[in-house]
C-alpha cells in the first residue's frame, strides 16, 4: 500500500480506535478481511469466537468493563444472521454497539445471490439505526453510528462495508475530531421539585439506565437528599451500596421479593423511576401502583410500553436529572418511621438466605463462592432459574457487579460475558450457568483457553430446564422437553484444556473456589445440585 493511500477499511478502523474501542470480535469470513486487518493496523485487536452470538456477548463485557462501545464484526448472510440473537440482546439491554457486516457490492447483488439477503431489513427491528457505507463516507458513517448507538437510550447500530468499499485506495486524509455525544438535559425539572419537597416517605426504583458510575453517585447522593429507601431491578443492582442504609434490595422476577416490597408502594407519598424501565419485570408488574399516586419518571428516552403511568415524564439523562433535583432541593433527611426499611431489608435478607440446617443446593453454592471470591469480583448470570435466586442473593459494591442479559433474557449470555470482562480486565471473573445454558457454548471454552481467560464457571447441573419444568408443575401440566443427560463437564473442561472438577458438597466448593482464583486460566465447577432444587427458592 502506497504510504499517501488508505483503504475504506483503514477510515472505518481508524474511527473506532479514536472512539476507545481495542478488543473487536466475530468470526472472520472472505468479506471481511480487509477490515480485519485494518483494524490490526488501527491497534484494534481481533478476536476469534466460535459462533458470533458469543462475539457479541464478549464485546459487551468489554463494554461493562471500560465504557468503550462493543464491536461486533461479521461476514455476509450467516454471519449476520447468527448475531440475530445478541444484537436483538443489545437492543433491549442498552448496549452500544457497533455491528460491522461484510457484504457484496449492489451491482453485483443484481446478479450474484450465494449468501446474499437483506441485511437492513434484517437489522431494522433490533438496531437504533442502519448505514451502508459508500466510498467517500467511510469515516462520516462510522462517527454516525458511534454517536447513535452512544446518545441517549444506547444500543445497536449496524453499518454494512461492501468488499470493494472496504478494499478500495484512496488519498489518505487528516483523521477529523469528532464530538462526543453531550447527555441529554432534562426539560425544566420545577414541578419535579415540588413533588420531591413535600414528601414525607419518597420511595425510588431504579433501573439499567443508572447502572454506571456516574449515575450510582448521582442516586446515592439523590437518595440521602430526600431520604428514600432505594429499590433496584437486577440489572442497576450495586449503584447503592449493599450495606447503605437506604438500599434495600433487588425486584425483578421473584414473587416472593414482591410480596415482601410491595407494601412499600402503598405507603409511599411518591414514586421516582431512576432510569427504570419495565423491560426487566415480570407481568406482575403492570400497573403496580393506582393512578393517581404522584410518581415521576426520570428516563434516557421516554416509549410507550403501557406498564406503567406516571404524573411527571423527564427525558434526559438521568444522571444529569438527579444531580439538579439534589442540588435545588434542601437536605429533607430520613423520613420514614426509623425501624420500617430496616425490617424490611432484613425481611429480604432472610427471604433468600440459605437454609440454616445447612445441606446442598444452589442456596449453599450462592453462598458459598461469594464467601470465597475476592471482594469486588465482576460475575455473570445466565437466564434460568438460578439467575432469579442468585440475583436476589449475590451483593454487588459497584455498579454492574453483576451482568446478564435482563431485558431479552436470553441463555448462553453468561460464559461469553465473563470472558469479555476477563479479556478487558485480565482479572478473574465468575460465569454462573445452568448445565443447558452452558451446552449451548461450550465451544467459547476453548477461547478461554486460546487466551488465558481468567474465567471461573460455576455450572449448576441438574440435568433439567428447571426454571421450565417449574412452570409446568405451576400450569398443572405433563413434563415434557425439559430432561437432557448428564455431561461430564469435568472432562469437557480438561479435553479443552482447563481444570474441571464436579463437587458436590460446600466444603469441596470451597475448596475448588479458592484454587480457581489463585490458578491462571480457566477453572470449570459442576457443581451437582439434584431434580427440583429450586422449588420454593424465589
Amino acid at each position: 500500500m502506497s504510504p499517501d493511500t488508505i483503504t475504506g477499511a483503514d477510515l472505518v478502523a481508524r474511527r473506532l480506535a479514536k472512539a476507545g474501542i481495542r478488543l473487536a470480535f466475530g468470526m472472520p469470513g472472505g468479506e471481511v478481511l480487509a477490515l480485519v486487518a485494518a483494524l490490526d493496523r488501527a491497534g484494534i485487536r481481533f478476536v476469534l469466537t466460535r459462533h458470533e452470538t458469543a462475539a457479541g456477548f464478549m464485546a459487551e463485557g468489554v463494554w461493562h468493563a471500560t465504557g468503550a462501545p462493543a464491536l461486533l464484526v461479521t461476514t455476509i448472510g450467516p454471519g449476520l444472521t447468527n448475531a440475530v440473537n445478541v444484537i436483538a440482546n443489545a437492543h433491549q439491554d442498552r448496549v452500544p454497539m457497533i455491528v460491522i457486516s461484510g457484504c457484496v457490492d449492489a451491482a453485483l447483488a443484481e446478479s450474484y445471490t450465494h449468501q446474499v439477503i437483506d441485511h437492513g431489513a434484517l437489522m431494522r427491528p433490533i438496531t437504533k439505526a442502519r448505514f451502508r457505507a459508500q466510498s467517500g463516507t467511510e469515516d462520516i458513517v462510522t462517527d454516525k453510528a458511534l454517536a447513535i448507538a452512544l446518545k441517549g437510550r444506547p444500543g445497536p447500530v449496524h453499518v454494512d462495508l461492501p468488499i470493494m468499499v472496504a478494499e478500495a485506495r484512496q488519498p489518505d486524509r487528516p483523521l477529523l475530531v469528532s464530538r462526543t455525544p453531550e447527555p441529554g438535559r432534562p426539560a425544566d425539572l420545577g414541578p419535579a421539585l415540588d413533588l420531591a419537597a413535600r414528601s414525607r416517605q419518597p420511595l425510588i426504583i431504579a433501573g439499567l439506565d443508572v447502572a454506571n458510575t456516574a449515575g450510582s453517585e448521582a442516586l446515592t447522593a439523590f437518595a440521602e437528599r430526600i431520604g428514600a429507601p432505594v429499590l433496584t431491578t437486577y440489572k442497576a443492582k450495586g449503584v447503592l451500596p449493599p450495606d447503605h442504609p437506604l438500599h434495600l434490595g433487588a425486584i425483578g422476577l421473584s414473587p416472593k421479593a414482591d410480596a415482601i416490597v410491595k407494601p412499600l408502594i402503598e405507603w409511599s407519598d411518591l414514586i421516582i423511576l431512576a432510569g427504570y424501565d419495565p423491560i426487566e419485570m415480570r407481568q406482575s408488574w403492570r400497573n403496580p401502583w393506582p393512578a393517581g399516586k404522584p410518581v415521576i419518571d426520570l428516563v434516557a428516552e421516554a416509549l410507550p410500553h403501557g406498564m406503567h403511568g406516571a404524573s411527571l415524564t423527564f427525558e434526559g439523562d438521568v444522571a444529569v436529572a438527579l444531580r439538579e433535583l439534589t442540588a435545588a432541593l434542601p437536605p429533607v433527611g430520613a423520613t420514614w418511621p426509623s425501624g420500617e426499611l430496616a425490617a424490611m431489608r432484613q425481611s429480604l435478607k432472610a427471604a433468600f438466605a440459605a437454609p440454616n440446617h445447612g445441606g446442598w443446593g444452589p442456596h449453599q453454592v450462592f453462598a458459598t463462592v461469594r464467601e470465597c471470591s475476592p471482594i469486588g469480583t465482576v460475575a455473570s448470570a445466565d437466564s434460568g432459574a438460578h439467575r432469579i435466586l442468585l440475583s436476589q442473593m449475590w451483593p454487588c459494591e459497584a455498579p454492574l457487579g453483576l451482568i446478564q442479559s435482563s431485558g431479552f433474557c436470553t441463555m448462553g449470555g453468561a460464559l461469553p460475558l465473563a470472558a469479555g470482562h476477563a479479556f478487558a480486565t485480565r482479572r478473574h471473573t465468575l460465569c454462573f450457568v445452568g448445565d443447558a445454558g452452558l451446552e449451548m457454548v461450550l465451544g467459547e471454552i476453548a477461547t478461554l483457553r486460546d487466551h488465558q481467560l481468567p474465567v471461573v464457571i460455576i455450572c449448576l447441573v441438574d440435568s433439567a430446564l428447571a426454571l421450565i419444568e417449574l412452570k409446568q408443575r405451576q400450569m398443572q401440566l405433563p413434563r415434557i422437553a425439559v430432561d437432557f443427560g448428564a455431561t461430564d463437564f469435568a472432562a469437557v473442561a480438561g479435553a479443552l484444556g482447563g481444570h474441571g472438577v464436579t463437587v458436590s458438597s460446600t466444603d469441596e466448593l470451597a475448596r475448588e473456589t479458592h484454587a480457581a482464583f489463585a490458578r491462571d486460566g480457566f477453572t470449570l465447577i459442576a457443581a451437582r445440585i439434584g431434580d427440583r432444587a429450586y422449588e420454593g427458592a424465589f
